[in-house]
């Protein structure tokens, strides 16, 4: 379903104009502020680098910045369905606060944030107020008509109608109701508009190939470095566990056939020994090729198996699935991954008592989200689980986005373009 006919579907309603309305109330309230904020934050810490206060604060209120328009990222997916991927050009972890201050800043992503953000407290301000606007207008004019122009200053001006008595009060409810028939249509139209402007700010300058190559380009890196890992970890673990159990078996065996004449009782100790021995290897083996890919996730498919990854966590988590078919195996192993990697990072680390997954597919793609409620703080940057989550998912030409503040709740959004079986 693309977003056009998605918007045609929402202005049918008058749930869906309502909604609409409260929701660019809510943005407009936000966007303000928030703007205003960052904008000035950011002014200030990048004025005090000549002075070296600003090579400390600056990739902080930079990394804010970065947050603030990934919340609205977010939002714009959700509410709008309109997606405008991230590009922020990583950070090397062992970073000092010169490098990594004017590592920011020599990222086009970070400028076009900065110039995004009094945009966004403008125009953005107005395209988000304008939906609710449009709709408790109407609602003036029609008290005007049923009596309250009797308290108004005489001469009031409802639009282009000046109200003097009950005729031309009456003209201020019709042209109250025309301008309910249009909220009608518009309101859901006008709140798409703001979230088209943010992505035509927020959006990457670069043409689109040449953006995609540089992002396949870094993806691809990351997935050799994440592959050999894997292989040192897998070749690691085999030796230090089941390899060295299996050798072990192997001597008790040796010594059991030279006991078995000899010493019966002895040979039958080992040979149990050996028994045990070769059930833990199995163990291990299992493990990891769970770790590997988990059977349930070949068997049955990401829904079930991220059921039985939330059926072992401590927190209690519920989890909603709508997914018609089944993607291609890689995609699936690296969905199931990233949500188990969010999944340990909220039971760690967020002190939530509840945890709310949604995977469901629309329009190409898959997208999943996890909630918590927890203290929130949630970061994509150097020593955070979240970073390894996006490379993961970038590698599929996956993106992911974080809305966190301070006092929760955590909100991860992952989405990868896929088709289903």
């Amino acid at each position: 379903m693309t977003t056009d006919t998605k918007i045609g579907n929402r202005r049918t309603g008058g749930r869906g104009v309502a909604l609409a309305a409260i929701r660019g109330l809510a943005l407009a309230l936000v966007s303000l502020p928030g703007a205003v904020l960052c904008f000035v934050l950011s002014l200030v810490s990048i004025a005090l680098i000549p002075i070296g206060v600003g090579i400390v604060t600056t990739p902080y209120v930079l990394k804010g910045v970065r947050a603030f328009a990934n919340w609205r990222r977010v939002l714009a997916a959700e509410w709008g369905g309109v997606r405008i991927p991230p590009s922020y050009r990583p950070i090397p972890k062992d970073a000092n606060p010169w490098g990594r201050t004017f590592g920011m800043l020599g990222d086009p992503a970070t400028w076009r944030d900065l110039l995004w953000l009094p945009v966004d407290m403008t125009a953005g301000f107005v395209t988000a107020l304008l939906p609710f606007v449009l709709l408790v207008y109407p609602l003036e004019g029609l008290a005007i008509a049923v009596g309250l122009w009797r308290v108004l200053p005489d001469g009031y001006w409802y639009g282009f109608v000046r109200v003097t008595n009950q005729m031309s009060a009456l003209g201020a409810g019709v042209l109250a109701l025309a301008l309910l028939f249009l909220a009608h249509f518009f309101t859901p139209r006008l709140l798409h508009v703001h979230f088209l402007l943010t992505r035509a700010v927020l959006g990457s300058g670069r043409g689109e190939l040449s953006e995609r190559v540089r992002v396949l380009t870094e993806t691809r890196r990351d997935a050799v470095d994440t592959s050999a890992a894997e292989l040192r970890r897998i070749e690691r673990d085999l030796h230090d566990g089941a390899q060295a159990r299996l050798v072990a078996m192997g001597m008790d065996l040796g010594t059991i056939e030279a006991l078995i004449e000899k010493d019966p009782a002895k040979a039958r100790e080992l040979l149990a020994h050996a028994r045990q021995s070769s059930a833990e290897a199995l163990t291990e083996l299992r493990e990891l090729v769970r770790g590997i890919h988990p059977p349930v996730l070949a068997e049955r498919g990401l829904g079930d198996a991220v059921r039985a990854l939330a059926l072992r966590l401590p927190v209690a988590t519920e989890v909603n699935v709508e997914l018609p078919g089944r993607a291609e195996a890689p995609v699936e192993s690296a969905v199931y991954f990233a949500v188990s990697e969010v999944l340990t990072n909220a039971v760690k680390h967020s002190g939530a008592d509840r945890i709310w997954v949604d995977l469901h597919h629309a329009e190409g793609h898959l997208r999943v989200t996890v909630t918590d409620n927890g203290r929130g703080g949630a970061v994509v940057g150097a020593g955070s689980g979240l970073t390894g989550v996006e490379r993961r998912l970038g590698t599929f030409d996956g993106v992911l986005a974080v809305s966190s503040p301070a006092g929760g709740p955590t909100m991860v959004t992952m989405e990868i373009p896929c088709a289903l079986s």
